[in-house]
């Protein structure tokens, strides 16, 4: 009787309407504050390894220093000499966060210290003098750094052995961006006409085939678990690079894929928390995109921007980050600050969507390891008979995989439950697993 009361409770919860929630995520403007009361001209800008601070840069010589948690705290900023009033086109970080490589016009490649907030020449600079700069990057090792130039140039450099030009295909396509992997010394360049490249361990570059009829603006290396890096080109479109970490030369372009859903076009890229790309639009908007799944979700859209602010809507996004999920700050070129955080449906229906949805990651699994236990005659025996080994752990390893099973349903469908609940999922199968059991065990000696 207790078995047929058990089973008819499963089978209650089982019949409970799924309700998924939107898998795109939404946010919301709180606030925002500028840096100054003109507009700056701000070209990029890139967060610290440690997530705790932000270099800007831009025109007329501009560099500076804001809190990457605390960035509407002006008393944190710290404003940089560069020594130059050049256009800088570029920014990036040592993976060790002590310094950070500028670049922009007539050649500039400079170095920030965290020590003492100096700006200086790197070394060999010279080589470079009066070219545009227009990218630098660091590879994951922090021994050499990469960088483009407007007359499609690549560039390796040290600060022992200085500056090297690397590709010597004659492409004049300026570069539009290079990223490099989180995890291996492998970086991929793209440009304005001249297709996609990549630069191996061995700095040997390597230009790939069927890539040159696109206009390819950024590329991100988001997902560090991943052998891909994603190109973005305008028409919203997106292509996933397949690198061979042993030989460059075997890497390979998959099927360009268009944003058909999106409106605008993408102009740049930032890196989001969960090792997603966070795509740049314009008219003013920002989408995510999941290397994992090639799936992109809207994150704000124009006509909220618009709506809260038409003039701030008018510019353009030039750096984004995230401090947490789906909150985050946003600079636009005029030099504003913008904050935000997820956006919550009226009624709470974000909490309803969620808690039917850890009902649905219990109550599927759960009837499914109770119809099997109530079904087959053999566990209950195995209660019976004493043999411990059996009773516990066919359930334990059966919890674990349903655990493992909700843990993959929840990053399907975006859940965002904490990765704890799913081994309390696990326990609580492996609860009921005994409990049916021992009941089932008690029913046949009543019998």
């Amino acid at each position: 009787m207790r078995g047929q009361i058990i089973y008819s409770i499963f089978i209650a919860i089982l019949l409970l309407p799924i309700v998924v929630a939107e898998t795109s995520s939404v946010i919301k403007i709180t606030y925002s504050s500028a840096l100054e009361e003109n507009d700056i001209g701000i070209n990029t800008g890139a967060v610290s390894p440690d997530g705790e601070n932000v270099i800007l840069v831009g025109k007329d010589g501009y560099v500076h220093r804001i809190s990457a948690i605390y960035p509407m705290d002006r008393s944190q900023d710290i404003e940089l000499n560069p020594g130059t009033s050049k256009e800088f086109q570029d920014v990036a970080w040592h993976p060790r966060g002590n310094t950070a490589l500028l670049t922009g016009e007539s050649g500039m490649a400079l170095r920030y210290d965290t020590y003492d907030h100096s700006i200086s020449s790197v070394n060999d600079s010279g080589t470079v003098n009066g070219l545009d700069m227009t990218s630098v990057a660091w590879r994951t090792s922090g021994d050499y750094a990469y960088f483009g130039a407007v007359d499609g140039s690549i560039w390796k450099f040290s600060e022992g052995s200085g500056f090297e030009k690397l590709d010597s295909y004659g492409k004049p396509s300026p570069v539009s961006d290079i990223s490099c992997h989180r995890t291996n010394n492998i970086c991929v360049v793209v440009t304005l006409n001249d297709g996609i490249a990549v630069i191996g361990k061995d700095h040997h570059v390597t230009w790939m085939g069927n890539t040159n009829s696109e206009t390819w603006v950024a590329v991100d290396c988001a997902d560090p678990t991943l052998s891909e890096c994603v190109a973005f080109a305008s028409g919203l479109k997106t292509k996933a690079i397949h690198l061979n970490f042993e030989d460059s030369s075997l890497s390979y372009g998959k099927p360009t894929m268009m944003l058909t859903t999106l409106e605008g076009d993408l102009t740049d890229v930032s890196r989001g928390s969960d090792s997603s790309s966070l795509i740049h639009l314009t008219p003013f908007g920002l989408v995510r995109q999941q290397p994992i799944t090639s799936e992109a979700y809207a994150q704000l859209i124009y006509s909220d921007v618009e709506e809260w602010d038409a003039v701030v809507s008018g510019r353009a996004i030039k750096l984004t980050w995230e401090t947490s999920s789906l909150n985050g700050f946003i600079i636009t070129n005029y030099g504003n600050i913008i904050a935000f955080e997820p956006l919550q449906e009226e009624g709470d229906n974000s909490m309803i969507f969620k808690a039917i949805g850890v009902a649905v990651l219990i109550a599927v699994p759960g009837t499914i390891f109770g119809l099997i236990f109530m079904s087959v005659p053999f566990y209950p025996r195995m209660y019976a008979e004493g043999k411990l080994r059996k009773v516990v752990g066919l359930p334990l390893v059966i919890a674990l995989t349903i655990g493992v099973c909700s843990w993959a349903l929840d990053n399907r469908y975006d859940f965002q439950i904490a990765l704890e609940f799913h081994f309390i999922i696990a326990f609580i199968i492996f609860v009921i697993g005994h409990w049916i059991g021992y009941s089932s065990e008690r029913s046949i000696g009543k019998k």
